[in-house]
């Protein structure tokens, strides 16, 4: 859900790639798309750490959302990272019903999207949805977010059109993702009370004292905003490379690891390849466990070859 900073740094613009013949490879490729999200930049790039060992080119294109559920669904593209649920099931659910793009696995464990407050703030008694209204002036009536037409902001507008939760007189600041959070840190800075839209993974779990609010009614789904980041891949393309199916229902992270990979790349811009490279290092554990079952282009057990490959 996440923005990033700065562009891609890796990989070919879409127009050279979808829809062209490229050149023979040596190694099998497997085409990515990936929008500017720092989360999603990161774990594509970790996948392609992983699979260049095992015989793989990655050859990834930054490209927007719209355009990658285009490219999966005419097999432009092979595997996309960032399938948020339920936010993009308006995009996902025409294409699986075509039988062109398929569910692999949920590869983030404990993703939100919710409304959000400093923690001092939910320590004076906000702590959910039922309580804002009768907090209404504390909060000057505003709820920040970070940019319209999002799948938030439609939610918030909704509620507020609809009186939910006593929401009907309240306003919603929508700026960008950039914007909220600096409103959010400058309340935090002078401890003011502010209401935005959160959501994990992301670097704002790490950086800011900061609670998510309940809701009893779900208005953000079920779960209070409990949300799956989908490993989404093209349909026929899964059903011709059952070995990248096993790495790719492998491939899983936590909420807490994606924040990291957020707050390194996104916020701190350190250099993508290497807090990839810094990731694996750190946890060989799960490399090998996200190598269980998989083997190089050639039939060999792959974590013997990447771990020799990646000195873990």
């Amino acid at each position: 859900m996440s923005h990033s900073l700065r562009p891609l740094l890796v990989g070919l613009p879409l127009a050279a790639g979808i829809g062209m013949a490229m050149p023979a490879q040596a190694a099998e490729q497997i085409r990515f798309g990936v929008p500017s999200w720092p989360g999603i930049t990161v774990k594509t790039e970790i996948a392609s750490q992983l699979l260049e060992p095992l015989g793989y080119q990655a050859r990834t294109d930054d490209v927007g959302l719209q355009v990658i559920y285009q490219g999966m669904e005419s097999g432009d593209l092979d595997v996309f990272l960032g399938g948020w649920l339920p936010a993009q099931e308006p995009m996902l659910t025409p294409l699986e019903d075509k039988g062109s793009v398929t569910r692999i696995a949920n590869n983030v464990d404990g993703a939100q999207m919710t409304l959000a407050v400093p923690e001092y703030v939910y320590e004076q008694g906000v702590t959910s949805f039922e309580d804002l209204d009768a907090h209404r002036d504390m909060f000057e009536g505003q709820i920040h977010g970070f940019g319209a037409g999002s799948a938030a902001s439609e939610i918030l507008n909704k509620a507020i059109d609809n009186d939910t939760w006593g929401l009907g007189d309240w306003q919603l600041v929508d700026t960008s993702t950039v914007g909220m959070l600096s409103a959010a840190r400058d309340a935090i800075s002078r401890e003011e009370p502010i209401v935005w839209v959160g959501w994990t993974p992301h670097w704002m779990n790490l950086e800011l004292p900061m609670r998510y609010l309940d809701d009893s009614k779900n208005l953000f789904g079920e779960g209070n905003g409990a949300s799956q980041v989908l490993t989404l891949m093209s349909a026929d393309y899964a059903e011709a490379h059952p070995n990248l199916t096993t790495f790719f229902e492998n491939f899983t992270f936590t909420a807490e690891q994606q924040s990291w990979m957020i707050k390194a790349f996104g916020l701190d811009e350190k250099e993508l390849d290497s807090v990839a490279t810094t990731w694996i290092q750190e946890h060989p554990e799960r490399v090998e466990a996200m190598l269980d079952g998989v083997t190089t282009t050639d039939g060999d057990a792959a974590w013997p070859v990447v771990k020799e490959a990646l000195s873990l």
